[in-house]
């Protein structure tokens, strides 16, 4: 099923031969690009004057909006972190005979749009007819991630007809503003403008802030090299410009390379941004676009040799899963500490671009197989880094210990809604399940002692202090919270908070035996303490229902009337752009995984009528509203056998923005769950899992497809499992022998390892 599908099913490529004017957005998120360090969405380099999202993005630039709410809290946060609309670096008007191409306006013959997945370019081109004179036009660009700060966009423009006069005027545009802005701000000043024969540049800085957070001030300069005529130049406030004229005759051709180099005041200081732009853009020049392409894409097909997913029998399923991969490497990739994984990338700025908890949650296991282990030591150590804001953000709420913020920039918390901002406290647990997700993953426990403890103990800290004790029942509590299922607000005993509280404190005190004397003494963690947690460790209340045999999800959860979402009319769909908000929180039914997050987060703790009894009671009642919640519905379906509906959820992951399934992937992509795809393949259908350090695999092969293979990395080895209809194969192709298991059963990898695969 799909609901705005827009490209062509294909395994490599995104294509269409409409130009979905009706869909202009949805279009330019799907086809956005990035390098990590920069992005942006699918616009058009050429005019297009309808209605459309202009968005170009540098990581961790970003500026601090003043939080607008209509009832003031003590404890709300000054501002609102948001990323930054910025200069509009691809800019290239074209005319032929003095009339401008206009793709919102203009009849166009023989378009096509397409997205290179492998090699990450964007193109598209068309014949357009000025004055009677018919002219091919193409475009082509790609954000380098060999040289990070170059952004190149080649042109090319072939008269089909009588002689045509062809107008190039390629620009820099600083007169952007975002979308979100609380209270409609432009948010950029200019610095400098200027404009010669040579190149184009403007700098600009973030304006003032009551907050004192740094002004971020950038630099962007272009360069061109051409077979047409320089004309002249222009700048203006914000703006650069250069124009370029050609006479063609029949079949004659004009090409256009432009390169454009930014630089910011994150990694230089303001006065040598502008001359370190046009260095970097010299050189770029001198290497040429070509050469440049060539090595972007070498450097793509070593990321796809690590990570790629190859699925033989559904070319959805194969299109999904690399859609996805490449648009979470455009974003992140590791490649520097101070920068974690906005929701929406470089492709929107819904979620204001900052952390959430989905990295540690949902990205660490992705970036732990396919990547090298300091991708994922980057991102934890972006929280350590952080650990005197989390202090500070548990201290306005009058609590001990470290809570780590809802959506941040620099570990401030910036996010405005109560119920959001600090009753999901169950996000503290996600960070400390990340440590231990890193450590038992990769058995680099040296990490605990030098870093993670002190995480841990201040999480362990904030939850202790969280908790509170009901003499009635005898049990430690925690009230006033909101779950994963963000469908229910301010309630009581979340099972899921509960319980990730409950392992942080276990898991804390279980590592202790990797935490030297000195690091305990800095930390004062006495032996007072210690009882105390293994007191609410030990004294926990968790709802249940001994009646279904099930956790409920919270206090009086069975108390609504339970009814599932399959009985809600198509047209009440999506619950959160139809029904009022009051009517969601008094229904049943869930926005994502919550009692099953707790399901698959300690998958070993629970027995297979365990979560046998738990899926079949929860997965009716989730809507799936949020984009985390098909992947791990899928993974544990797929652990059940419940093949069907492992597909289901798999493809509603991989193909959520492919698909518009949520009807919101015009505001930007699904970065973060996108890595939900890679999960429900490989913890869901090939049953990968690493608890106990020991690493697992119990395969299954959906029916209508012929073979699936990946590799991962673990423990400094590079291992490969294929999956077919006659066998299971795994490789060990890097790396010393490991002793793994299979079915249950423990294999000894030396080399090759395969055994007949027999449908269960």
């Amino acid at each position: 099923m799909h609901y705005n599908r827009l490209f062509d099913v294909d395994d490599w490529t995104l294509k269409t031969t409409k130009l979905h004017r009706e869909h202009i957005r949805l279009q330019e998120s799907i086809t956005s690009l990035g390098n990590g360090y920069m992005g942006m969405r699918g616009n058009f380099e050429e005019s297009y004057t309808g209605d459309h999202h202009q968005g170009t993005y540098l990581a961790g630039v970003w500026y601090p909006d003043k939080t607008r709410v209509g009832w003031w809290k003590i404890g709300y946060p000054d501002y609102f972190g948001k990323v930054i609309n910025a200069v509009n670096l691809a800019g290239l008007r074209v005319w032929i005979d003095k009339e401008e191409v206009d793709l919102y306006l203009d009849p166009l013959e023989q378009f096509q749009l397409e997205l290179d997945m492998k090699h990450a370019v964007l193109r598209h081109s068309y014949i357009v007819e000025k004055s009677g004179k018919k002219v091919k036009i193409e475009f082509e660009r790609f954000f380098s991630i060999v040289n990070k700060e170059i952004a190149a966009f080649r042109f090319r423009a072939t008269n089909l007809g009588h002689p045509a006069a062809i107008t190039l005027l390629p620009y820099l545009d600083g007169n952007v503003k975002n979308e979100d802005a609380n209270y409609d701000d432009v948010f950029w000043t200019e610095i400098q403008s200027e404009a010669n024969s040579r190149h184009a540049a403007i700098v600009t800085q973030t304006i003032d802030n009551p907050f004192g957070v740094p002004r971020f001030t950038i630099a962007a300069a272009m360069g061109v090299a051409t077979t047409a005529r320089y004309v002249s130049n222009q700048s203006a406030t914000l703006y650069a410009e250069q124009i370029y004229n050609k006479e063609l005759g029949e079949n004659e051709s004009v090409t256009l390379d432009k390169l454009a180099a930014v630089t910011t005041s994150r990694d230089y200081e303001q006065d040598v941004l502008l001359n370190r732009s046009y260095e970097l853009l010299a050189q770029a020049l001198e290497s040429g676009y070509d050469e440049l392409c060539a090595e972007h894409a070498a450097a793509w097909q070593k990321r796809w040799e690590k990570a790629d997913i190859r699925i033989t029998g559904d070319t959805e399923a194969q299109q999904g899963i690399r859609f996805n991969l490449f648009q979470l490497f455009s974003t992140y990739y590791g490649d520097d500490p101070r920068l974690n994984i906005g929701p929406k990338g470089f492709t929107g700025e819904k979620y204001g671009g900052a952390t959430y908890w989905d990295t540690e949650a949902y990205a660490v296991p992705v970036y732990l197989s396919v990547a090298s282990p300091e991708v994922t030591r980057n991102l934890l150590l972006y929280r350590y880094h952080q650990l005197p804001q989390a202090y500070e953000n548990a201290g306005k709420l009058g609590l001990k210990g470290a809570l780590y913020p809802m959506v941040t920039f620099t570990g401030t918390e910036c996010h405005n809604e109560w119920e959001i901002t600090f009753e999901e406290i169950h996000r503290n647990g996600a960070i400390a399940y990340a440590i231990y997700n890193y450590v038992n993953y990769t058995g680099d426990k040296a990490y605990i002692d030098q870093y993670g403890f002190d995480v841990l103990v201040g999480i362990s800290r904030f939850f202790a202090d969280r908790v509170h004790f009901s003499e009635r029942k005898q049990k430690y509590m925690i009230h006033g919270v909101t779950g994963p299922n963000e469908y229910e607000n301010n309630v009581n005993n979340n099972w899921y908070t509960n319980r990730i509280a409950v392992w942080t404190l276990k898991y804390t005190i279980s590592v202790l035996d990797y935490i030297s004397n000195e690091k305990r003494l800095a930390l004062h963690v006495t032996e007072e303490e210690l009882d105390k947690w293994q007191d609410i460790i030990d004294r926990m209340y968790f709802p249940y229902d001994e009646e279904l045999g099930i956790y409920m999800q919270q206090d009086n959860f069975l108390d609504k009337p339970i009814r599932p979402a399959s009985a809600l009319p198509k047209k009440d769909l999506p619950l959160n752009q139809n029904w009022s908000w009051d009517r969601i929180l008094r229904s049943c039914y869930i926005k994502q995984a919550d009692v099953l997050q707790g399901f698959y987060f300690f998958n070993d703790e629970f027995t297979i009528e365990e979560k046998r009894r738990h899926f079949e009671f929860y997965e009716p009642l989730t809507v799936h509203e949020s984009s985390l919640s098909p992947c791990v519905h899928a993974i544990l379906a797929a652990e059940l056998r419940k093949e069907d509906k492992a597909v289901a959820l798999y493809k509603r992951t991989s193909r959520l923005d492919l698909d518009n399934y949520n009807h919101d992937t015009e505001d930007g992509l699904h970065i973060t769950s996108m890595t939900g795809s890679w999960l429900a393949i490989v913890h869901g259908f090939a049953g990968m899992r690493t608890f106990h350090e020991t690493l697992s695999f119990a395969p299954f092969l959906p029916k209508d497809w012929q073979a699936y293979a990946f590799k991962i990395n673990y423990r400094n080895r590079l291992l490969e499992v294929k999956v077919n209809q006659k066998q299971i194969t795994i490789s060990l192709l890097e790396g010393e022998p490991l002793e793994l298991q299979l079915y249950g059963a423990f294999i000894h990898l030396t080399n090759t390892y395969t055994k007949e695969y027999e449908r269960s």
